[in-house]
């Protein structure tokens, strides 16, 4: 069986149809449903050592404009609003032709010049995931947002 993902936008009620489509990704999901978000101090939190972890953060955004894509080639992401609205851009990576700088294999990071293709609002209590061909683009929103990105080692 093959199963060809793209980007995923739903709402953590909903993640029991995600569970098992890659290894790590219940662990993140048990995360987001089981802990108290609001109260983590930002910063990193551990899951399942390197291969799941969780990096809390909040503040405004940068706005569409200002909201750079990058990619990563190690870990997908699961982007979770735990409050305020995020703006989300989105472009397939073979459709980025316009690194900033060459791919970080230590940061597991490349962003580029290209511009999303498409926008998604992401409202408190959804999610997103971004797997290696998603380029995104997170921030795009210019108000206040607290958000848990858990990076699932791929």
């Amino acid at each position: 069986m093959v199963v060809i993902l793209k980007m995923i936008l739903d709402l953590i009620d909903h993640q029991q149809f995600y569970r098992g489509m890659v290894p790590g990704l219940d662990a993140g999901f048990d995360f987001l449903k089981r802990t108290d978000l609001a109260a983590l101090e930002d910063g990193r939190h551990a899951i399942d050592g390197d291969r799941v972890f969780a990096l809390i953060a909040r503040g405004p955004g940068v706005g569409r404009e200002q909201a750079m894509l990058e990619a990563h080639r190690k870990y997908l992401d699961i982007q979770f609003v735990i409050a305020g609205v995020d703006q989300i851009g989105w472009r397939p990576i073979t459709e980025c032709t316009r690194p900033r700088e060459p791919y970080s294999d230590e940061k597991d990071l490349v962003f580029f010049y290209d511009r999303p293709e498409t926008w998604c609002k992401v409202p408190a209590g959804a999610f997103t995931i971004f797997l290696p061909q998603d380029a995104h683009a997170p921030l795009g929103c210019e108000n206040e947002v607290h958000k848990a990105v858990v990076k699932i080692r791929l």
